[in-house]
């Protein structure tokens, strides 16, 4: 969809401030020009951003609920009580309760962790998760993390049986209660860290424990990789004490202490230095593998195992699960993209619909973020089971709000909720075709002129002279890239290359650009197919650092082009 992408460039910042923070820091001016577009004008704001530091984690007790919450873990310690982990499938689930089982056991704990899996249980915290997890155990207390917030019904079940709730969870509260419990830990329910997921909730409730009663032997700053895989993984803001989880912990994970991550990573084809890139489609996916498909449990020992040989085979069991749902996500995404050829352009002018028996609801998230990027159009996949109910993910695009369009659906669904970019929906398959006439209504009341034309959001022009290795060295301090802080996009003018690009893999070009006697040389992924206009070419590109056998080079990866005027 390049050639229809309209190219938008960010407005320049105060060339003065640029060159007074570039001198000052000993900096590349487009760098700091980069951190002053994304808000950080002020330079002890820079400097925090461009060094994070753990001393510079605020208060843990500062958070919501975490008083309770290290009062009443402490009483479990100090009474022998068995104390029961509930968590949920992905990425942010499995590393909360990884972080929290190595703690609690750290203060001698005996821990009984539960996941619930998709198809039994399905998410948060359930009757039917409750009644399951707790079977043959004695537990007194009950912590669920990554879920439980508006859990009111099972928290009055539990209280009933006797067994204390602490909830550690970063969604949304309900307009109409919260669950009854000895403490609720959200950052939603303060004016702080609202930007944390379930992972850095969990390390700030470590952290307070920590200050409360120290524990010799134990660095939690060793499981700071648990707590960037959550983060990054869970696609939160990469902003304050999140950036700071993520810069840390992918460090650590270089240096990971945990034989199932020094599993994972080989099998994942992770080299060092680790990026968030290595986290998003590398062993992020992995992780998420068996949740999607079965049970997260897998993911979870191996978060956990000390054993390097049991660690090599739940990674290997992992990756061959990874490659299981990648060969079902391709079949439902082919099946679903059938069906929307077939579709009349009005059916799909605004929104798409499509479901079908026998897709797996473990994979139709991935394929509506798909069909949503190819498109650009916000997209609901959903899988029926025998009995005919429906239960679909939807993936929006800027400026259409899910949680809107499925409010006005109301009356042709069972259930559907989320956020404005992201959400779920169960609906009957009867109704599939009334849901979609409801869908594509709204997201046409919500769309004004330029909504659905996808758009190109250039960080800076430079020239092909300006991409140095000095400029690498600065690029490297704002790292990690990822939600809040995207990797900068940068465009180059009237590029012109004088031979044919060298074609790898049957799929990818690799062209020698030249811009005023400087030439650089570009991969285009995924381009040999692609109706691409003669030169010569603006281009949009990202720009990586690349080591082989000793030698440093700056990638240009080309992301869109178009024809120069």
């Amino acid at each position: 969809m390049s050639v229809d992408q309209r190219w938008m460039v960010e407005p320049k910042a105060d060339q003065d401030l640029v060159r007074e923070y570039a001198e000052a820091l000993s900096l590349a001016p487009i760098v700091v020009e980069l951190a002053i577009q994304r808000g950080y004008s002020d330079r002890e704001k820079l400097e925090r951003f461009l060094y994070p530091r753990l001393n510079d984690l605020g208060n843990p007790f500062s958070l919501p609920g975490v008083t309770g919450a290290v009062k009443r873990i402490l009483e479990a310690a100090d009474n022998g009580e068995t104390v029961i982990l509930y968590g949920d499938y992905d990425v942010d689930g499995v590393t909360s309760i990884a972080l929290l089982d190595s703690v609690l056991r750290a203060y001698g704990i005996k821990t009984h962790c539960f996941l619930p899996t998709r198809l039994e249980e399905g998410y948060g915290l359930s009757l039917k998760g409750i009644d399951n997890c707790l079977g043959a155990t004695h537990a007194t207390l009950l912590i669920a993390a990554d879920c439980g917030t508006n859990s009111r019904e099972e928290s009055l079940v539990l209280k009933e049986l006797g067994v204390d709730l602490i909830v550690l969870d970063h969604h949304e509260p309900s307009s109409e209660g919260t669950a009854e419990c000895v403490a609720l830990v959200n950052p939603k329910l303060g004016d702080d860290f609202h930007y944390l997921c379930t992972a850095g909730v969990v390390f700030k409730v470590s952290h307070a424990l920590l200050k409360e009663r120290p524990l010799s032997g134990f660095d939690l700053k060793n499981y700071l990789d648990f707590v960037a895989l959550g983060t990054i993984a869970d696609i939160v803001p990469l902003e304050g004490e999140n950036r700071i989880f993520a810069r840390r912990g992918l460090s650590q994970l270089d240096q990971t202490i945990h034989p199932g991550l020094v599993a994972l990573k080989r099998v994942a084809g992770v080299n060092t230095p680790a990026r968030s890139n290595d986290v998003g489609f590398k062993l992020g996916p992995r992780i998420n593998a068996a949740g999607r498909l079965d049970t997260a449990e897998a993911s979870l020992h191996l978060m956990l195992s000390q054993d390097e040989d049991e660690a090599v085979i739940l990674a290997e069991s992992l990756d061959q699960q990874n490659r299981d749902r990648q060969e079902l996500e391709q079949k439902t995404r082919e099946e679903a993209e059938q069906m929307i050829h077939d579709l009349p352009q009005e059916e799909r002018d605004f929104g798409i619909v499509v479901g079908a028996r026998g897709w797996h609801p473990g994979v139709v998230g991935i394929v509506a973020s798909r069909i949503a990027k190819r498109y650009y159009r916000p997209t609901f996949i959903v899988a029926i089971n025998e009995e005919g109910l429906g239960k679909g993910s939807g993936r929006s695009v800027s400026g259409i709000s899910l949680v809107h369009a499925l409010e006005a659906s109301s009356e042709v669904i069972e259930a559907g909720g989320g956020h404005e970019m992201a959400a779920g929906v169960s609906v009957r398959e009867e109704n599939l075709e009334l849901f979609r006439q409801s869908f594509v209504k709204d997201v046409e009341a919500q769309a004004d002129s330029g909504t659905l034309i996808p758009k190109l959001r250039i960080d800076a022009e430079v020239s092909l002279a300006d991409l140095s290795l000095e400029l690498l060295d600065s690029y490297e301090l704002l790292r990690p890239f990822g939600a809040g802080n995207p990797q900068p996009l940068f465009m180059a003018l009237a590029v012109h290359f004088n031979e044919a690009p060298r074609v790898i893999k049957d799929k990818h070009l690799k062209f020698k650009f030249q811009q005023n006697g400087v030439q650089h040389e570009g991969i285009y992924f995924n381009s040999a197919e692609l109706d691409l206009p003669r030169p010569p070419w603006d281009i949009a590109f990202t720009i990586d650092r690349n080591e082989w056998r000793g030698r440093v080079q700056l990638n240009m990866v080309i992301q869109s082009v178009r024809k120069s005027s």
